[in-house]
């Protein structure tokens, strides 16, 4: 499987479009490199640009992007309101697909060396690249900043890990590493006071802030037995926050780094702040995010935000990345495009595709759909249309779950139903990505069958690629069963306890399930007489005739109960 990693330098120019332009060229000068994000900004004169790729094409781009930044960024110029050190701030690696962390780090250092090396630069190692985790962390590393990095080089302890242990004037200092996935996140304030936006700030942070005596702001610092400041942590880990004006926008804000959003998430950064700011008489007004995120943290904050207002968080992915941008506010300062903001869709974007190979039914409206179907083309055929089927009774069955967890006089059940919506969420997304599957699994019989076969090699091989094809056509439409005739449950739940107003789409999702699994196991069965292993196709075919039986079954009680609450 292909090794995936993320680079997000960061350039010390936000404002000249032109100069990060030059930068970027060279980015996609390296084959096999997707670049995904250029986020600059005006206030703090920094630009954060994403790409991923292969790691060899990865480590070569950042380099081709470090010599060019060096060429074109004047340090001695750069004012900004983010901490900086050099031209190239800081480029870290992520890991992102089947790579680990400690590869990722091996990766770092030699795109660290080369650089030191081969421009001559001074470079620092952070994060898990660095071994010496006494100056892995990159806040430490950048004290001083570039003003003050002349004297720091000097110190024996602060010496580059590669290259001269000369501070270039122009091109300033460079940080490289390896790290997890990082959050850039920053929330708006409805004040301008850098101070008061900080008081916030270290109420979060995990840092928090150095105790002090009687007034917390002025009073004697406290220090411990060693002579060392004594710290308040603040409320959240993982998280580095500080409190800066913004000019362009006339508002101070928390900037944030959330170094793991598995510890903190998003949604729990903005509420702290929001806490934290109005038991100090402030009021936070929005947010906005700088470079990429992940999609799960955008539906993770979608479920938070709904679960909070006890409504059902089983709604359409689409639906619950708006929730979170409504409530997060991340339109305030300009538009929040899902498609260029949340990384995976920014990979499928690049990759030209919608995400799993073939996928371009789902996409369609409804009557290309229906047309695409009943033009001369074998495919899509009846497995799509037998997983289309189940996914459209289980997005009834969601339905029905939604409309009762919304019932007037139900509300203290709303959680109960928003469980149950949830669970046919998942169903019909799996269902969805089976519509495609199915004619991407016949698309590859049919290139197996195109392979030639002249010598015994070609034959023997040509067999080979039929058999693997036809056993994904067989998984494929059982795999369709297996989930339709999970959502029986659901159907029946709501049949049984869901909105008595709704009963009679409960009824019509079975029916659309009973289509599905009935037609699937048609496709199995078809495909499973040119599969070579018999002991396999035995199997299949017990085990789908059970589901069969099993979903004739459900069908009949769910239809009793539908007929009896409907009663004419």
């Amino acid at each position: 499987m292909e090794q995936i990693i993320e680079c997000v330098p960061n350039f010390s120019e936000g404002r000249n479009m032109a100069i990060i332009k030059q930068i970027t060229d060279e980015i996609e000068t390296v084959p096999g490199v997707r670049l995904l994000n250029v986020d600059p900004g005006k206030a703090t004169n920094r630009t954060v640009v994403t790409f991923v790729g292969s790691p060899a094409a990865v480590v070569e781009a950042a380099f081709l992007a470090i010599r060019k930044a060096g060429e074109v960024i004047d340090m001695r110029q750069h004012k900004g309101e983010h901490p900086r050190m050099g031209a190239t701030d800081v480029c870290p690696l992520i890991p992102i697909a089947n790579i680990t962390m400690e590869e990722t780090a091996l990766w770092a250092q030699r795109l660290a060396e080369r650089a030191g090396k081969e421009l001559q630069l001074p470079v620092y190692l952070y994060e898990a690249a660095q071994p010496n985790k006494t100056r892995s962390n990159l806040s430490i590393i950048r004290a001083g900043e570039y003003e003050g990095f002349f004297k720091k080089i000097k110190q024996p302890e602060w010496k580059p890990d590669f290259g001269p242990a000369e501070f270039d004037a122009r091109r300033g200092a460079t940080v490289i590493g390896a790290r997890d996935f990082l959050v850039a996140y920053n929330v708006n304030l409805n004040t301008t006071s850098t101070r008061r936006a900080n008081s916030v700030a270290f109420d979060v942070r995990e840092a928090g802030r150095v105790l002090r005596e009687g007034d917390p702001i002025n009073g004697k610092i406290v220090k411990d037995e060693n002579g060392k400041p004594v710290s308040v942590p603040g409320a959240l880990k993982a998280v580095k926050a500080i409190g800066w004006y913004i000019e362009e926008y006339g508002i101070a804000q928390i900037s944030m780094n959330l170094t793991n959003i598995n510890i903190t998430s998003v949604h729990a950064a903005f509420d702290a702040v929001c806490k934290s700011a109005a038991e100090r008489g402030l009021r936070v007004t929005g947010s906005e995010l700088v470079g990429l995120i992940p999609l799960k943290a955008m539906l993770d904050a979608g479920k938070y935000f709904l679960e909070k207002q006890q409504r059902s968080s089983g709604v359409s992915e689409k639906e619950l990345i708006r929730i979170a941008i409504l409530s997060m506010g991340l339109d305030e300062l300009g538009p929040f495009v899902p498609e260029e903001r949340i990384i995976e869709y920014k990979m499928r974007a690049a990759a030209g595709s919608s995400g799993a190979p073939g996928a371009r039914l789902i996409s369609m409206s409804l009557r290309d759909f229906a047309d695409e179907t009943a033009s001369e083309s074998p495919a899509p055929g009846g497995g799509s249309i037998a997983a289309y089927a189940g996914s459209l009774g289980a997005s009834l069955a969601t339905m029905v779950a939604n409309l009762s967890s919304h019932k007037k006089g139900w509300d203290d059940r709303w959680k109960e139903f928003s469980d149950w919506a949830e669970k046919g969420q998942g169903f019909k997304d799996e269902l969805l990505r089976l519509v495609d599957a199915d004619t991407h699994a016949f698309n590859s019989i049919m290139a197996a069958f195109g392979l030639p076969k002249g010598s015994e090699e070609e034959k023997a091989a040509r067999h080979r690629a039929i058999q693997e094809a036809t056993r994904t056509a067989i998984e494929v439409p059982f795999r369709v069963m297996e989930v339709s005739y999970a959502s029986m449950d659901l159907i029946k739940a709501m049949a049984t306890i869901g909105n008595p107003n709704s009963v009679s789409d409960a009824g019509v999702g079975a029916l659309c399930v009973r289509a599905g699994v009935l037609g699937a196991y048609m496709n199995v069965r078809i495909n499973a007489a040119g599969y070579d292993d018999k002991a396999f196709v035995n199997d299949v075919l017990a085990r789908g005739k059970a589901i069969q039986d099993a979903t004739l079954k459900a069908e009949a009680e769910i239809l009793a109960i539908v007929d009896g609450k409907i009663g004419i």
